[in-house]
């Protein structure tokens, strides 16, 4: 397919940016500090944030676990930051920033050890400069949430007053998933806000953290060639995609409670649907962005059972490899109705969207990896380029804009163009965007801008508890209907394919189907 390449602004006109500055002084308490999470992501992305001088100079890093770790953790996390982050290993700043990670093992439902992390957590203080604020950060497994929260809360250490004069702050990141149905979110929004207050909660999704989802705001909003066409008038129909093609990791027990709605389609999905069917908000202050997110959750009609596709994956290949299938994985029932893919159909009922569909799909094992958003918009007549015969056009297609989120990040524009010739002949060509080569790879992990955020107290890119319980009512009442009606026809999908057969049924009875990616 001919393709236009877009290349990044050159030097003569200058990005345009926001005055950089550090956040306070403060300690990132990591409670679940020993799992992959922590080593993988959070360690690199705060030591990429202090290479690029974005940490405050007092600043201290605790790891909390049950494991007894004292003597391994910090070479560990240094090993991640190398391996994980692409940093070298004599790089000037590593060592320094290593010395300021500590770490304290207790359980977490033990008071003895929150009363002996207090008193730690003041040495810090104390040691480092760091003026008693606190960034606790929840990456546990969910059931720990309360227990966590509730003893932060009795042992003094969830307000700005309980570690220090009252002018420091305290703030707490609590991962996905948040809830696993409408009711137990609503439960644990009330546990948390029983010890925080709402402006102290950061309920973090790291797909926020991505520079493509973000960038969906600033394609839409800071150029003035697009919002004009956004909207029922111009648009036929709207797919979101988030296909991956790795399995579940061993991750079995996970899985079999959480499935391809809880995982995926509730949070991530739910997010991109609202970014790119939002209306412009009057700033990009959390509250505003908040409440333009919500109103699209609010607008979206009940699905109907329908409308929504399940599927899991059996016994194929990936990438030329026999890969096994759901049921054959580790700790996994053998007649297990979990879903490992999952596919809607849904409509906002508002004046820029009444009428146009939204297609979602998420699952694992499919063809391959990828995110993308793809906005098809309406055919244009064709008379213009029928002969007396009423033959001709058959070349037109309709117009495609393509947001890549992963792995090849960029924005492609796909339109139509004359073939050079005698003929009134018609091909697709594309004018592609891409963030590697006009900006070159980056080693950033996307928690780079979450977890600075968060130390400033800017939760623009963080779920507030109303978006929360909105995006748990739509997805429960799909969930109650899928317990009640068992899949007889499960696994309906190979392993390397890309989902159920009733997916494309779904877009065929439509008159669409699903984008080839």
């Amino acid at each position: 397919m001919p393709t236009t390449e877009i290349t990044a602004a050159p030097a003569s006109a200058p990005a345009t940016s926001q005055a950089e500055r550090t956040p306070d002084p403060c300690i990132v308490v990591i409670f679940g500090a020993s799992g992959d999470l922590t080593k993988r992501k959070l360690l690199p992305a705060l030591y990429h944030l202090e290479q690029s001088g974005l940490l405050p100079k007092d600043f201290a890093v605790v790891g909390v676990a049950r494991r007894p770790l004292e003597k391994t953790f910090a070479p560990d996390m240094k090993e991640g930051i190398i391996s994980g982050g692409g940093v070298e290993s004599d790089d000037a700043k590593l060592d320094p920033f290593v010395n300021r990670v500590q770490y304290h093992a207790m359980n977490f439902d033990d008071a003895a050890g929150y009363d002996a992390l207090k008193t730690m957590l003041a040495e810090i203080d104390t040691k480092f400069g760091t003026q008693g604020n606190r960034l606790f950060y929840l990456a546990t497994a969910p059931e720990y949430f309360s227990d966590i929260i509730k003893y932060l809360g009795e042992h003094c250490m969830a307000k700005p007053a309980d570690c220090g004069d009252g002018g420091n702050w305290v703030r707490v990141i609590i991962e996905k998933p948040f809830g696993h149905d409408l009711e137990s979110a609503k439960a644990l929004n009330n546990e948390v806000n029983k010890v925080f207050g709402e402006d102290q909660i950061f309920r973090i999704d790291h797909y926020l953290g991505k520079e493509t989802v973000q960038n969906i705001l600033v394609f839409r909003f800071a150029n003035g060639i697009f919002e004009n066409v956004w909207n029922r008038n111009y648009i036929d129909h709207v797919e979101i995609t988030a296909a991956e093609s790795i399995g579940i990791e061993g991750r079995g027990p996970f899985y079999e409670t959480a499935g391809a709605l809880r995982d995926v389609v509730q949070n991530h999905v739910m997010e991109l649907l609202s970014f790119v069917a939002m209306e412009p908000p009057v700033s990009f202050a959390a509250d505003a962005v908040r409440a333009e997110k919500i109103k699209v959750w609010k607008a979206v009609q009940p699905i109907h059972p329908a409308d929504t596709v399940r599927g899991q994956y059996g016994p194929g290949a990936v990438d030329g490899k026999p890969a096994v299938g759901y049921r054959q994985e580790e700790r996994v029932h053998p007649r297990s109705q979990t879903e490992t893919y999952a596919a809607l159909r849904l409509e906002i009922e508002n004046w820029r969207w009444a009428g146009v569909p939204f297609y979602i799909r998420a699952g694992k094992r499919l063809a391959r990896r990828v995110t993308e958003i793809s906005i098809h918009f309406k055919l244009p007549p064709l008379l213009l380029f029928k002969d007396a015969q009423g033959k001709g056009g058959e070349g037109i297609r309709p117009n495609v804009l393509s947001m890549r989120i992963q792995p090849d990040e960029g924005i492609t524009l796909q339109f139509g163009a004359k073939v050079p010739g005698p003929t009134m002949t018609i091909s697709k060509v594309n004018m592609d965007f891409s963030y590697a080569q006009a900006f070159g790879q980056s080693s950033a992990n996307g928690y780079e801008r979450l977890l600075l955020d968060a130390m400033f107290g800017d939760a623009t890119l963080f779920a507030h508890r109303d978006g929360v319980e909105a995006t748990w009512a739509l997805m429960t009442p799909i969930l109650e209907t899928w317990a009640k009606d068992p899949i007889r026809d499960f696994p309906n999908y190979a392993a390397g394919t890309w989902g159920p057969a009733t997916a494309d049924a779904l877009m065929k009875s439509d008159g669409r189907k699903w984008r080839k990616l």
